[in-house]
């Protein structure tokens, strides 16, 4: 037999018992998750339904019955997940202030993706504001 043979037989032996035998407390912890991640990508995607949705109703895609009802629906779900998110919070003996300090402007300071126009801000840079349908270039 030849010899290099042997030797991948064996090395691919020996990596098979490795692997059957790692103990679960060798395996090292995963880096610890925020406890207000899934609420936050969930609070996005609230706000992102409630500017899809605004915008279908403007271009008349949907009438005023739906319109409102979709969005107390998206109103009552965001009020939920920022309920769950402050008690959280208060579990964690977390002050708002530690989470979020701004320090004071004296003069309002567009964002980036920031509308000029009515103020909202935007996750992505968008042709057109997703709140007030003006162009997000500053321009009127």
């Amino acid at each position: 037999m030849d010899p290099s043979l042997i030797f991948g037989a064996l090395l691919g032996a020996g990596a098979i018992g490795f692997l059957l035998f790692i103990r679960v407390r060798d395996i090292p912890k995963p880096a610890p998750e925020s406890p207000f991640k899934h609420l936050e990508e969930r609070k996005a995607a609230i706000y992102e339904n409630l500017r899809d949705l605004q915008f279908e109703y403007r271009l008349d895609k949907l009438s005023d019955a739906d319109y409102r009802a979709t969005k107390l629906e998206l109103q009552k779900d965001l009020a939920q997940v920022m309920a769950e998110t402050d008690r959280i919070k208060a579990e964690l003996g977390v002050k708002p202030a530690e989470l979020s300090a701004k320090p004071a402007a004296s003069a309002p300071v567009l964002k980036k993706n920031q509308c000029s126009s009515c103020g909202a801000t935007f996750e992505k840079p968008l042709k057109f504001c997703g709140e007030c349908g003006k162009p997000m270039g500053g321009a009127t």
